[in-house]
């Protein structure tokens, strides 16, 4: 291992992705050489069936810039990036995929974007190539998340990023969480760019993504925007739906009893008096069941030390 800390580290999970390990590593030495800075590889190997451990060994005894983290089994792509950050030793963190389709030479450019006052820039594949299958899809998931989390972007899944190591190491991500890697750094007031970015077509080796990865990501977004909007205040979110119903039962409750006590009309046998009951008790429910919230996050927190808030410059927030 080099004994010079670097400043740049480029986290790349691989999922067997063996044809592709030698011309990856003779691109990013190319590329990360023109930033005239230490830097180190993070090679992830994510439970490959091929041959890519072997390889990237290979590699590591050769160039002592590489280092070679090993998950024991597929966790996926959010937890071999996860890996990756927390075992960098890098001032910036850059993330790319190993199927050479973003392009290593973007680095620098995203790398200098950083030392404009950024804490985290994202790559746009404009002109990407990928099939219309895989790109409507997309085009559809980045709407939804900007409209969902307001942190805008043209690109979520694009995996080229460059950003600190205060922003990287207190991101906690979870399921296909990697792609909401900039609504998630949001809530620590980051600020942001976005830079086009070269996409080339997959030459070698298959993709690894589906219809199901598509569904995994829109059930992710619904936890992105809870944690973001109600983390640390989930009684605002089920006690304002709880007072709304319980309003409206109450409501349509007291207009069958002003009808039944001074106009003396029979409401037993009206739908209404169902569905008043129905809300009034479901807005007790919620109630309930935002005040448990509130009580677990506020225990989650208190418990292990952990605030509600980040100092710019101090690192991750303490665990």
């Amino acid at each position: 291992m080099n004994e010079e800390r670097p400043y740049v580290s480029v986290v790349v999970p691989l999922y067997n992705e063996e044809d592709n390990v030698e011309d990856l590593h003779r691109e990013l030495t190319a590329a990360l050489a023109r930033l005239e800075r230490p830097y180190e590889i993070l090679l992830v190997d994510d439970g490959s069936k091929d041959r890519t451990l072997e390889r990237v060994s290979a590699l590591a005894q050769r160039d002592p810039r590489v280092r070679v983290l090993r998950l024991r089994r597929n966790f996926g792509q959010t937890a071999a990036f996860s890996a990756g950050f927390d075992h960098a030793r890098g001032e910036i963190i850059v993330t790319t995929d190993g199927d050479l389709q973003n392009d290593p030479a973007d680095i620098p450019m995203l790398v200098g974007k950083l030392g404009e006052g950024y804490d985290l820039v994202c790559g746009w594949r404009r002109k990407r190539q990928d099939t219309f299958s895989r790109r409507l899809p997309s085009m559809i998931a980045n709407r939804l998340i900007s409209a969902a989390t307001g942190v805008r972007l043209h690109d979520y899944g694009c995996s080229l990023k460059a950003m600190t190591a205060e922003v990287a190491k207190g991101l906690r991500l979870y399921g296909e969480m990697h792609r909401f890697i900039p609504a998630v750094a949001s809530w620590m007031g980051v600020s942001l760019a976005e830079v086009v970015v070269n996409h080339r077509p997959r030459t070698r080796g298959t993709s690894k993504y589906g219809i199901d990865r598509t569904l995994r990501v829109l059930l992710d977004l619904f936890t992105v925007k809870f944690l973001l909007a109600y983390g640390t205040r989930p009684a605002h979110l089920f006690g304002f739906m709880g007072l709304s119903s319980f309003g409206t039962g109450f409501a349509i409750l007291a207009y069958l009893s002003f009808i039944r006590l001074f106009m003396d009309q029979a409401i037993g046998g009206r739908p209404l008096l169902l569905l008043g009951v129905l809300l009034l008790l479901t807005g007790v429910i919620l109630i309930c069941v935002g005040l448990l919230a509130e009580l677990l996050a506020r225990t989650y927190h208190e418990s292990q030390g952990k605030p509600i808030y980040v100092l710019k410059g101090s690192g991750a927030p303490p665990r």
